[in-house]
């Protein structure tokens, strides 16, 4: 085939690498993915584009060449796929397992590419290279037409905002360049795509291996060329396509703030990368969420201040007045300031093998906030093949949902759609800090706006003022069995016989009112958690000392209720028991119904503990009785915490 002379490598590279240099750096940038099932070619277009683009060095050709009659797929041919496939577990399958980027050049655009994974165990691979693309090329095997990875793929590039899609058929070789079965799989995918809401795709017929249609137009397929077709290369459409960044200049300026520059006492400046719109000296902007304005004095960069900065340039800002800025905040247009809540409706891909537990506390990371987060469980699940809406209480590995997600305060958002940076957001384990799923804000419910907080005259700091003492929670966990209750029952006579105002929330008593709608499975067992931090939170805030007494299984429940109570005022205390010695006790035969099966998810035997793993006390039953490990406890409070005057 003749290679067109626009991918002779340019001579002005040899001529005036300055000039190369200045001209390169001006050129547009494409950022692109490549997804579909597994075989479909992803790979080896990838290496195509790269080999016609010039971009493969001489030795790193004689390499692949080697590589290719060793363990290439292509017979003595050249293998394009090994340039991309690098994990030596995807050269010995022939899959992609891990997100590739690749960088390529051509005398009119800059381009990255991501290789993402066909198989749907890497799903969560895919997402990730999806969330910074402008563009998805959907590869679709010729001989095996649309798939349910294709579906997937194609759900989740629309439903991440990508809005250019490539239908490249790919392999046409291998069913001879068939234009009735290219047409075939162009009339499939537009049926299913108009179901998920793509209102438009460019579709073409292509050969990854043979490079047709990759670069220049295929003598092979020359009724491609007839006007009811696209008519064009690959490389034609990537070289022209619009890219989104006029859209985003056109919206309002956005920017979250990444750091606070104070290189001395003089200067004070708001760093960040700048998500939409722009913005100039003398502009009126907001700080979100705290509402409070100011006007820009100075847009600072490295190379010197800017008349006006745009969507996608870093810069740093400085402000007319002394106001209130830090990391996680947003700087905005101060008459159009995006929205502020804490209580939202969105669409939620889960990456994790471990599914997801409704009432649990993850990290949510949107742009540079990172607040604490709880998703209910999903109102229901999208059935990637037939678009269905499926009941269901929890998201499993790759499923997508849609739930109502809460977070600890409120942030900045708006919704996805509209703009990806302040409305896209990742979840965290709070334990394992693995990222769990990605998900689009779409709406703040409606409560958020119409629930507000009551200012009270009476405050927290005066209640405890009255009863002459600091509130604190004093917080037992432990196996059944361990002494928790006994424990906390002999700390609170003997704080109650010093004059301290007290009350013990107790995990059985609890049960018999608050909680007795709530079993015993995980999902409940974090909810009941929950409501007894909230409730711990509000008797504090009338200036108790409450001592709660639950198992408490989870390390991110008991976090969660430490996030609720202010920094000193926390005390985890493990009562220390070995799983043999507290079922020797086994007062209630809770452990012989366990071991019969009679009590399900049962902790310490069918059901996890995890163990404190920096507690502020810790008792081990095995060599302390409880009368003594009460005197200890109540020492400790009174000793390090202890304040009698406020």
């Amino acid at each position: 085939m003749t290679q067109d002379p626009v991918y002779v490598t340019d001579a002005l590279i040899a001529e005036d690498i300055e000039a190369y240099l200045e001209t390169h750096q001006h050129k547009t940038m494409l950022r692109f993915i490549t997804c579909g099932s597994v075989d479909d070619g992803k790979s080896t277009l990838i290496g195509r584009l790269l080999y016609d683009s010039k971009m493969i060095f001489e030795d790193q050709l004689a390499a692949l060449e080697a590589d290719s009659k060793k363990q290439g797929t292509q017979g003595q041919g050249i293998d394009f796929a090994l340039l991309v496939d690098g994990l030596a577990a995807e050269r010995e399958q022939g899959i992609t397992i891990d997100v590739a980027y690749r960088f390529f050049t051509t005398e009119k655009r800059k381009f990255i590419v991501a290789d993402t994974p066909g198989h749907e165990q890497y799903t969560r691979n895919m997402v990730t290279g999806a969330s910074t693309a402008d563009l998805a090329v959907i590869l679709i095997d010729a001989r095996k037409g649309v798939l349910t990875q294709t579906r997937r793929h194609s759900f989740l590039a629309h439903l991440i905002g990508i809005r250019n899609i490539v239908l490249a058929v790919n392999k046409m070789d291998l069913v001879d360049y068939s234009q009735s079965r290219f047409d075939e799989i162009v009339a499939d995918y537009r049926a299913f795509a108009a179901s998920i809401g793509i209102e438009g795709f460019t579709a073409l017929p292509i050969s990854g291996y043979m490079g047709d249609n990759i670069t220049s137009l295929s003598p092979n397929m020359p009724w491609y060329q007839a006007p009811a077709y696209f008519g064009r290369s690959l490389m034609d459409h990537l070289e022209t396509v619009e890219v989104g960044q006029a859209r985003e200049v056109a919206q309002p300026f956005r920017m979250p703030v990444q750091w606070v520059n104070r290189p001395n006492l003089d200067f004070r400046g708001f760093a960040g990368l700048v998500a939409s719109g722009s913005v100039k000296p003398g502009d009126a902007v907001r700080v979100l969420p705290s509402g409070k304005t100011s006007t820009v004095a100075r847009i600072v960069t490295f190379d010197g201040d800017l008349d006006e900065a745009v969507a996608g340039q870093s810069i740093t800002l400085t402000l007319a007045d002394e106001i209130d800025c830090s990391r996680g905040d947003v700087l905005a247009l101060a008459d159009n300031p995006p929205q502020v809540a804490d209580q939202f409706e969105a669409q939620v891909v889960w990456l994790s093998d471990a599914p997801l537990i409704p009432g649990r506390a993850y990290w949510l990371k949107s742009g540079t906030q990172m607040v604490s987060a709880t998703v209910q469980a999903p109102k229901y699940t999208v059935n990637v093949n037939t678009m269905e809406h499926v009941a269901a209480d929890t998201l499993e590995l790759n499923a997508i949902g849609v739930a109502h997600v809460t977070t600890d305060r409120a942030i900045t958002f708006e919704p996805y759609g509209e703009n990806r940076t302040l409305g896209g957001f990742i979840l965290i384990d709070k334990i394992t800090n693995a990222t769990v799923a990605a998900g689009m804000l779409q709406s703040a419910l409606r409560r958020a706006e119409n629930v507000h907080w009551q200012a009270l005259d009476i405050t927290r700091d005066a209640r405890a003022s009255a009863k002459t003492q600091r509130p604190a929670v004093l917080w037992f966990t432990g196996l059944s069995g361990s002494g928790k209750s006994t424990i906390a029952n002999l700390v609170e006579k003997k704080l109650h016989a010093l004059g301290k105002h007290t009350f013990l929330l107790d995990g059985d008593n609890v049960r018999h009112g608050l909680n007795k709608d709530l079993g015993f499975n995980e999902a409940d067992r974090i909810e009941n958690i929950r409501r007894v931090g909230e409730v711990a939170r509000l008797m504090t805030d009338a200036g108790l000392i409450v001592l709660t007494a639950f198992i408490s299984p989870f390390r991110a429940e008991r976090e969660l209720a430490r996030s609720l109570i202010p920094d000193g005022e926390f005390f985890e205390v493990f009562v220390d028991t070995p799983l043999a010695v507290a079922e020797s006790r086994d007062v209630k035969g809770l452990y012989k119904k366990a071991r019969e099966g009679k009590i399900p998810n049962f902790t310490g035997i069918s059901s996890p503990y995890e163990p404190p793993v920096a507690p502020e006390i810790r008792i081990d039953t095995t060599s302390i009785s409880p009368e003594d490990a009460a005197e200890l406890i109540v020492a400790k409070l009174l000793g390090d915490y202890w304040m009698p005057e406020i």
